[in-house]
């Protein structure tokens, strides 16, 4: 059998410059070639993510985005795409919310380069509200991890600048960003909540990080600079049947293992669907953290005083608007 490696790879470039680097990191790709059945048929009537790359938009406001969930036959065509962990070893998309490992409720979130200062803020907000021990005492077992479009050796600066205790992969052809429908621009937008620290520190940290990131040679590695990400829940198209046993379902700590591809996904594998999504309209435009808690089910810590009306209302539809049809989660 041939290597699927030597099949569809895509040439890991420099996101700056659009020019092929020597990273020796993999580039994301599918395990096969094979078009997969109805991969295209029936879905006609599907909303559109296709991302135009051939014009990036740069200009101050937001992008025009949407937050239609991807069909599941985008979801099909991607769960071979390959990720990065901090050591460069690859695993598959799909192992990373349905592998032997893996909770029964993830939550994937896209985030910019490695050197952005908004997603590394926006990062720590999210890690101080939504911990592991708060997802451990969820009714159902429930996972963040977090996908950037760098270098895998800058992995390990980024987790020790968010502080983030959740695992961290990176997809530096953004293939998965495209195929999601995420979109790249500068468009700064307005300030989110999440953003408490001045913009002037956040911009001096970045260009810290990236000088000190020359030695190394890693100062251009931090990923496209234009690519914004977005937010994807996967939950269980069946959650009261579960096709593992408890002692299956038990996640490890860490998420799923950085040992490869390897017996990822051996086993029975719970078919999953994207419940809820949102998609950045601009550099700083990742889902707000009540929201976030509001669709794992976590009650908000944030005062209800610090919080405007419109922001209120914005996060008392989310669930609504967002939300697959039949989803039913949180429990009400």
């Amino acid at each position: 059998m041939a290597d699927p490696r030597e099949n569809g790879a895509a040439k890991l470039t420099s996101p700056e410059t659009d020019r092929p680097n020597d990273a020796s990191a993999a580039a994301p790709r599918r395990e096969s070639d094979e078009k997969k059945p109805g991969s295209s048929a029936g879905n006609s009537h599907a909303p559109s993510t296709a991302v135009d790359q051939s014009k990036p938009a740069d200009f101050e406001g937001e992008l025009s985005t949407t937050n239609e969930l991807p069909s599941p036959e985008t979801i099909s065509k991607i769960d071979n795409y390959v990720v990065l962990d901090r050591d460069g070893r690859t695993h598959t998309f799909q192992s990373l919310y349905s592998g032997r490992n893996a909770a029964r409720r993830v939550l994937v979130l896209f985030v910019r380069h490695f050197f952005c200062g908004n997603c590394q803020e926006y990062l720590r907000s999210l890690s101080a509200s939504v911990t592991p021990e708060a997802l451990l005492r969820l009714p159902i077992s429930t996972f963040v991890v977090v996908i950037g479009c760098g270098n895998p050796s800058l992995i390990d600066m980024y987790v020790e600048t968010t502080k983030c205790p959740f695992p961290v992969y990176t997809d530096p052809t953004a293939s998965l960003f495209n195929e999601l429908g995420m979109v790249k621009t500068l468009a700064l937008g307005p300030k989110p909540e999440y953003m408490r620290r001045p913009m002037i520190r956040g911009v001096v940290e970045s260009i810290g990080q990236a000088l000190r990131s020359v030695p190394s040679g890693m100062a251009l590695k931090s990923g496209d600079h234009r690519q914004v990400g977005g937010e994807f829940l996967f939950e269980p198209v069946d959650v009261v049947t579960p096709v593992v046993t408890p002692l299956d379902e038990i996640p490890n700590p860490m998420g799923p293992s950085y040992g490869g591809r390897g017996d990822e996904n051996n086993g029975p594998i719970e078919p999953k669907r994207v419940t809820w999504c949102h998609r950045m309209k601009s550099t700083r435009d990742h889902a707000e953290i009540p929201e976030v808690m509001e669709i794992l089910g976590l009650q908000s810590q944030i005062p209800a005083s610090s919080i405007s009306d419109k922001d209120k209302k914005r996060w008392a539809e989310a669930g609504q608007v967002r939300r697959a049809p039949g989803a039913v989660w949180p429990p009400r």
